[in-house]
């Protein structure tokens, strides 16, 4: 069965223009592995390099794939270019580190609370 199943060309396009990854890829392939092989082979003279599979998010068709799908799951054009390459874009977004100030609005309890107004 895995003699059968579909394979697609895929390149990832970073944010400077930078095709990385181009090869083919299977239609089990998961969004996480996608991610990993791309953090494994990130160009190390950008300025800009994800220390981790979580702070890369890939955009394919104006979607952001979830990283526990498959490329199958998560509707990638298999067969319809033939011969043709699938460019996903990559965008790099460290998780941000929470500010003093949202940690003091969490500790403050919130207030149930409801207004009508009857005009």
């Amino acid at each position: 069965m895995a003699g059968s199943e579909q394979r697609v060309e895929l390149k990832f396009r970073i944010f400077d223009g930078t095709d990385i990854g181009h090869s083919t890829y299977a239609s089990s392939t998961t969004v996480a592995a996608l991610k990993d092989r791309l953090v494994s082979q990130w160009p190390q003279d950008k300025t800009v390099i994800p220390k981790s599979v979580n702070d890369v998010k890939l955009i394919c068709s104006g979607k952001v794939l979830e990283n526990n799908k498959t490329l199958a799951e998560s509707k990638i054009p298999f067969g319809d270019l033939p011969g043709g390459v699938i460019t996903m874009h990559v965008v790099v977004q460290p998780p941000v580190a929470r500010k003093k100030t949202d940690k003091n609005q969490e500790e403050v309890p919130k207030l149930k609370m409801c207004s009508c107004t009857i005009l």
